[in-house]
């Protein structure tokens, strides 16, 4: 009741010495309850120093250990417009099945027969290049002829300019004999005019004298005409002989200019011809890919181009298929905070989506429903929703995944690291302190080692 007057009862009568103030003033209150509050309390105490297993929690998805066993989609590397669908979605095909046939929609691919033409034109463009080849052969042939017959000319005109030169020195010796000849006749006709002036001999010796100096002059005039001759023979071998290499030079120098030209054609005819073998490959090659064909073992997902006669340009996406048999995985993702506590090979628990779980973040021991992974790899550089991507695959000395896991659904990770008393992992999570930084023990040991 309401202290409010000024004479408290309280302070003049003692209640306790009755007997229901007894009662009421010695009677304990909530003994049950204190009981339970100090058996809890002493309970809390004990589990701050039980031990708790830190961990790093991450949101991720199920995925595929390699790239090529990832859902994906198809596409035609040529443009063209569907002609025949071969599959269902649903159904499941093998390495080699035929998905999708399509049909060219350019006006240069039409033709059915145009690997035939260009095979054609490729062989004979190879035979053209081989007559160009027979052409420069035969052209070196007639260099050689020419060169040996020019050899032979050279050394023709070189006789007769030598036989020239031997002519002309004779003439020469004769006409000096001559004209010794003529001085000899001129002196022995001054003496017989001499010795008919005297009286000494007749007129006759005089007359004998000056026919024979008239005889010596004409040999010595024919003389000289000859000496002329030989000269000018001399002369017209040293002009034979340039005419003979200028003819020749002429002669070998077109021939050699007919063999470039034919080297030059047989040349454009081979690179026409590795042209065309290009062009043959890529038709046939062009032609197998009309046929969409399975690259392996699949399920057929997701027709993306629906109908026929339905055109496509080249890369567009035709189908999605996803692997038969895959190695499956978890892609999770970590803060930047937590990335170096990270390591490949350590142990890993994951909660797949749909499957129930019983999870104790700190006790991994007590959780239901949890599977055991390793990390695999750690990405080098940031995603772009800000965190690491980690990957995952199963723990082969813990129980297998389920089987009816599909790539893409949802999983939650929990990377474990050390152990360490509850009321310290309370204190880390109130001041907001990262986990204890954690090496493995192999990392460790391995650098002990080193060391």
């Amino acid at each position: 009741m309401l202290n409010i007057s000024k004479n408290p009862l309280n302070k003049k009568v003692d209640l306790s010495e009755y007997s229901s103030g007894k009662r009421v003033f010695n009677k304990s209150y909530y003994k049950y309850f204190n009981r339970f509050l100090v058996g809890f309390a002493i309970f809390g105490f004990i589990i701050l120093f039980l031990p708790w297993t830190q961990n790093i929690s991450g949101q991720g998805k199920v995925t595929t250990l390699t790239p090529d066993q990832r859902p994906q989609t198809i596409q035609s590397p040529i443009p063209g417009s569907i002609q025949k669908w071969y599959v269902r979605e649903g159904d499941f095909i093998k390495k080699g099945d035929t998905i999708i046939q399509i049909a060219e929609i350019k006006s240069d691919y039409f033709n059915p027969n145009l690997v035939e033409i260009t095979q054609q034109q490729r062989d004979a463009k190879k035979i053209s290049a081989k007559s160009y080849a027979e052409k420069v052969n035969a052209q070196n042939v007639r260099i050689n002829a020419l060169t040996n017959e020019q050899n032979l000319k050279l050394e023709q005109a070189n006789n007769k300019l030598a036989q020239a030169k031997q002519k002309v020195k004779a003439d020469s010796i004769d006409l000096i004999a001559a004209r010794t000849n003529m001085k000899i006749a001129q002196i022995k006709y001054n003496r017989a005019d001499t010795l008919l002036k005297e009286g000494f001999v007749a007129k006759k010796n005089l007359e004998d004298a000056a026919v024979k100096l008239q005889e010596t002059q004409a040999k010595e005039t024919s003389q000289e005409a000859k000496l002329l001759v030989s000269k000018t023979e001399v002369t017209n071998a040293k002009l034979e002989i340039n005419r003979v290499e200028q003819e020749f030079r002429d002669k070998i120098s077109k021939a050699r200019s007919e063999k470039f030209s034919a080297k030059s054609s047989q040349f454009s005819s081979e690179a026409e011809v590795q042209k065309l073998e290009n062009d043959v490959a890529n038709y046939s090659i062009r032609n197998s890919l009309q046929f969409i064909i399975a690259p392996y073992d699949a399920y057929i997902t997701t027709a993306l181009r629906g109908g026929v006669g339905q055109t496509f340009k080249e890369g567009e996406e035709l189908v999605g298929i996803i692997p038969a048999e895959v190695d499956l995985a978890v892609e999770t993702f970590v803060k930047p905070i937590d990335l170096p506590l990270i390591h490949p090979g350590e142990k890993v628990r994951v909660q797949f989506d749909g499957w129930p779980a019983i999870v104790f973040s700190g006790w991994p021991n007590v959780s239901y429903g949890t599977y055991g992974a390793e990390v695999v790899a750690v990405e080098r550089f940031i995603s772009t929703n800000g965190k690491f991507r980690i990957l995952l695959k199963p723990d082969p000395q813990d129980h297998p995944w389920p089987k009816e896991i599909r790539a893409g659904s949802g999983a939650r990770t929990i990377a474990l690291l050390e152990d360490v008393p509850i009321w310290f992992e309370l204190w880390r999570q109130l001041n907001g302190f990262p986990p204890n930084f954690y090496q493995p023990q192999d990392a460790s040991t391995s650098k002990k080692t080193k060391k």
